[in-house]
């Protein structure tokens, strides 16, 4: 009778046990196109941060010991978000040629890491890099659609409970100060820098071919000016856009110039700096007139037009008068318009 009692407890300690919950997420999935490190790194803003090994056919899977939060994961080109919570096991997969588009997550919790994703994509739907060039009550517009399109977007997910959605709603109107801060001061600039008023001006920046230029040598002619540097990543995606307008108004009264303000700052020395804007020129085959400060952030003209922060596009009319000083980027359809009502 009595190991009859026991073999009864043993098992149903064994089951207890079975059923306890777990002190870690387990994670996994499957990444197409993988990057050449074969990892990816987790992290979130406390610190936490780790890696995880991707098998040569893209899957990986692993266990983590976390505090229950949003976490980052960095494939070494792309960024995404992901819910996690100890005794929960999730997995996502993504194709990094598409990365936003493709990304999907199953499991325990998944809702609340696709609910996330698909907030993103909306956010880029609405928030495009022309709302920053738009009316004041385009702005607002825009903001008032954003919020009715996401509170839909929350309807979607019934199930995830309210306390989530009130921080997504924290971090949406944090989004929106942001935003909003950012647009004021893109008002206050056009204020300050006021069509048709006359342009800041510099004189015998080094051109990549060895001469010297200053802005009065592009008298007679429209003057698109690109300040970047070579460390800048959104100075350099917008190489591709920039060059193709070039070509295209090859044959136009408009110069296209860009000036980098590389420094000792990024680089360590000048020498340092200048020396990564000629390689850069050279292997980015950059066109138009490529200029070099030489003082980086610190000459007259960048801190005439109160540039603190690249990339930052001027146009001037052919009288050297400011057309806009916080210009379309090469990328935006309404540089084209701008430029076609001008009649360049």
């Amino acid at each position: 009778m009595k190991s009859i009692i026991t073999v009864f407890l043993i098992t149903l300690l064994v089951g207890s046990c079975s059923e306890m919950p777990k002190d870690y997420a387990a994670v996994s999935g499957k990444i197409y196109n993988p990057n050449k490190l074969n990892k990816i790194t987790l992290s979130n803003r406390a610190g936490y941060s780790k890696e995880i090994k991707i098998n040569e056919d893209g899957t990986f899977s692993d266990t983590l010991k976390i505090e229950e939060g949003i976490y980052r994961f960095f494939d070494g080109r792309e960024m995404g978000n992901i819910f996690l919570k100890n005794n929960n096991s999730i997995s996502f997969s993504v194709d990094t040629s598409a990365f936003d588009e493709t990304l999907k997550f199953e499991g325990d919790g998944a809702d609340k890491s696709n609910f996330i994703i698909t907030n993103n994509l909306l956010q880029e739907k609405f928030l495009t890099q022309d709302l920053l060039n738009a009316t004041e009550n385009e702005f607002l517009e825009t903001f008032k659609a954003l919020k009715i399109a996401y509170q839909a977007l929350k309807g979607q997910y019934p199930l995830i409970e309210t306390a989530y959605f009130e921080d997504q709603d924290k971090g949406f109107e944090s989004m929106k100060k942001a935003y909003s801060d950012y647009f004021k001061g893109k008002i206050e600039m056009r204020k300050l820098f006021a069509k048709g008023t006359p342009s800041p001006t510099f004189s015998d920046y080094e051109n990549d071919n060895g001469s010297k230029s200053s802005l009065s040598d592009f008298s007679g002619k429209f003057v698109y000016i690109d300040v970047w540097a070579t460390w800048c990543g959104p100075c350099k995606a917008e190489i591709p856009s920039l060059k193709k307008l070039e070509l295209q108004y090859k044959t136009k009264n408009i110069e296209f110039i860009s000036i980098s303000v590389d420094d000792a700052r990024r680089s360590g020395t000048m020498e340092k700096a200048h020396e990564s804007w000629k390689n850069m020129v050279k292997e980015k085959q950059l066109t138009g007139t490529q200029l070099f400060t030489g003082n980086g952030w610190n000459t007259d003209f960048i801190q005439d037009y109160k540039i603190n922060a690249i990339p930052r596009f001027l146009l001037i009319d052919t009288k050297g008068n400011i057309i806009d000083a916080d210009a379309p980027r090469p990328s935006s359809k309404r540089l084209i318009e701008l430029l076609n009502d001008l009649g360049v």
